[in-house]
């Protein structure tokens, strides 16, 4: 008599035990704002952060990401955010897929819900750069791994966290510091006010009329760490760190000249940072302007760390995905 199949008794425990390793799996951790860690998590991934950009100087191979893929979906276009992503998860011993909306099925009206399900059965972490963070948002609440922001409307939590970790560098903790954003509230603005809560420093901002904070956008508890100012060289006063960004942000093109009038008094030039501290630091998140929101002599002076800052974009988000996917090691 033939021996029976084994198949189907196989395939019940596999999937039995694939449900055992659904069930008892952590929660699926995300990065969508900069709100989204506390403070001793930040601790731990800039550390961490340290350790990896030293690894890194040295020549020193590590790859606790082996056989793990990034999805990089692009409705924004970039330079430092896929190069970074791109290099930064080649280092960590993945790869990364890079998938713009234009050529995919999102581009041509597939939901957002059906295509996270899909995206995040097929590899281990995705990051999106894309227009509204309702978009992110909805691809996170279906994806069964984690998503982190390349950057939306709203917000952009991995260069915040870049900007923080080059200060740290250069002038330690930023607790009790001083931050003035010059220009627009934009998603720049919104995320280090977040930053300000969280790392317990003063956020100065000043913008031209018109182009001020959206209060909805601030939590309350966000307010006491927040001071807008109607002149830039007040806000500039005492300050630690002078950054800004183009007057111009994508998807406002329309508005470029209209904007270039409006912030013609709001560029960062000698003036602006000689009523900062003399130790003050400049940023910027690139790509800058120079004339425009931001002078030569500043943006290429001794102050000025943003390329220092634009590597650390590599090195933050190398530490991000580490932590997202293994947690503490």
């Amino acid at each position: 008599m033939p021996q029976a199949c084994k198949f189907p008794l196989n395939f019940r425990a596999i999937g039995l035990q694939q449900n055992i390793q659904m069930t008892t799996a952590k929660p699926i951790k995300h990065y969508l704002q900069f709100s989204d860690l506390t403070l001793d998590e930040y601790d731990y991934v800039l550390e961490r952060t340290r350790i990896l950009k030293k690894k890194f100087k040295n020549y020193e191979t590590y790859h606790p990401l082996h056989d793990r893929t990034l999805a990089m979906i692009f409705e924004k276009s970039s330079t430092r955010t896929r190069l970074s992503f791109e290099a930064g998860i080649h280092q960590l011993g993945g790869h990364a897929v890079f998938l713009n909306t234009r050529d995919t099925q999102l581009g041509r009206g597939e939901p957002i819900e059906d295509a996270a399900q899909v995206i995040s059965r097929m590899t281990d972490i995705i990051m999106i750069r894309t227009f509204g963070q309702e978009i992110i948002e909805r691809f996170a609440q279906h994806s069964r791994v984690p998503v982190i922001n390349g950057l939306t409307n709203e917000y952009h939590p991995c260069q915040v966290m870049a900007d923080i970790f080059t200060f740290y560098e250069h002038r330690g903790p930023i607790k009790g510091k001083t931050v003035t954003w010059i220009g627009d509230a934009n998603n720049m603005s919104y995320t280090w006010i977040q930053a300000a809560e969280i790392f317990g420093f003063q956020f100065n901002i000043s913008t031209p009329p018109g182009y001020r904070l959206d209060q909805a956008m601030v939590a309350e508890s966000s307010r006491p760490f927040v001071r807008e100012f109607d002149d830039p060289r007040e806000a500039c006063e005492g300050a630690d760190l002078v950054s800004t960004d183009v007057w111009t942000s994508m998807g406002y093109e329309a508005e470029n000249e209209a904007r270039k009038a409006a912030f013609a008094q709001w560029c960062v030039n000698a003036d602006l940072m000689q009523r900062a501290k003399p130790d003050a630091l400049f940023m910027h998140c690139l790509p800058a302007h120079r004339g425009e929101e931001v002078s030569a002599d500043v943006i290429d002076g001794a102050q000025s760390v943003v390329w220092d800052e634009a590597e650390n974009r590599l090195h933050v988000q190398k530490a991000l995905m580490e932590y997202l996917m293994l947690g503490r090691v």
